[in-house]
């Protein structure tokens, strides 16, 4: 069973004249081992409008990861395609799928990828220097937007360490100010609190909340935490490489 985006209860902030900044459509990935096929993904299509929170969930094998790494255009689908804000990510050539994601995209990871021997400012630091490779434009880092966000992350007097000197919570607060850094249109976070306790676990959700609602950014979360869900507007179950039901969130 695939459902398609008519389906899917009407988004919080969508009305007539609002394009879907994430548009997937009959989304399949295939992955061979020798002469076995395997299908991580069946025909999925859904849509995510601008300043949404789309949560994710599923057990193990579902397909959330496979489809975080091609919405996130770090794999191609077999069949189907994605556009992020109106471009196909099928189109575009691995150097303009690159600019495409270093302009629209945020990553925030389980395991927090920060680089071991940058401080935890120069982790953040880095994201925006990315960011300005190859841009028409060098935009400066914005510092009242870093001010903001080390703030309410709790990590402003935390920036000198670097990550083996921060606990796992820290770390992924990091992860988050790095993600958030160049404002993003788009966040996509992949079990943002897998590793985390419940106090950092609310603090990082809370904080993607925020994004959402304050600074309009689209959230999409991959998680198997129905109970953290349920901080989205939406939320998208799936199975067996398909999406099964949409219920709302608690918003």
């Amino acid at each position: 069973m695939s459902l398609h985006s008519s389906t899917l209860p009407s988004s919080p902030n969508q009305d007539a004249a609002t394009s879907p900044i994430i548009l997937a459509q009959n989304l399949g990935k295939t992955y061979r081992s020798g002469k076995l096929e395997v299908a991580a993904l069946r025909s999925v299509s859904f849509d995510v409008n601008p300043g949404e929170f789309v949560a994710i969930v599923g057990p193990s094998g579902s397909g959330k990861s496979t489809l975080f790494y091609i919405l996130g255009g770090l794999t191609s689908a077999t069949t189907g395609s994605v556009l992020i804000d109106g471009t196909d990510f099928a189109k575009l050539t691995d150097a303009e799928r690159t600019r495409m994601r270093r302009a629209k995209i945020g990553f925030v990871f389980q395991r927090f990828n920060l680089l071991p021997t940058l401080s935890a400012m120069g982790n953040i630091e880095i994201a925006h220097d990315i960011a300005n490779l190859g841009a028409a434009t060098k935009h400066p880092l914005d510092k009242p937007l870093l001010d903001h966000l080390t703030d309410m992350l709790g990590i402003k007097g935390r920036l000198d360490h670097r990550p083996n000197e921060l606990s796992g919570g820290e770390q992924q607060r990091v992860a988050i100010a790095r993600a958030l850094i160049n404002r993003p249109a788009i966040v996509l976070a992949d079990e943002p609190t897998g590793n985390l306790d419940t106090k950092n676990s609310d603090a990082v959700l809370a904080m993607l909340r925020k994004s959402s609602r304050e600074l309009n950014q689209t959230v999409l979360m991959i998680t198997h935490n129905p109970e953290a869900a349920q901080i989205a507007d939406r939320i998208l179950h799936m199975r067996d490489g398909e999406i099964t039901h949409i219920e709302n969130g608690n918003r």
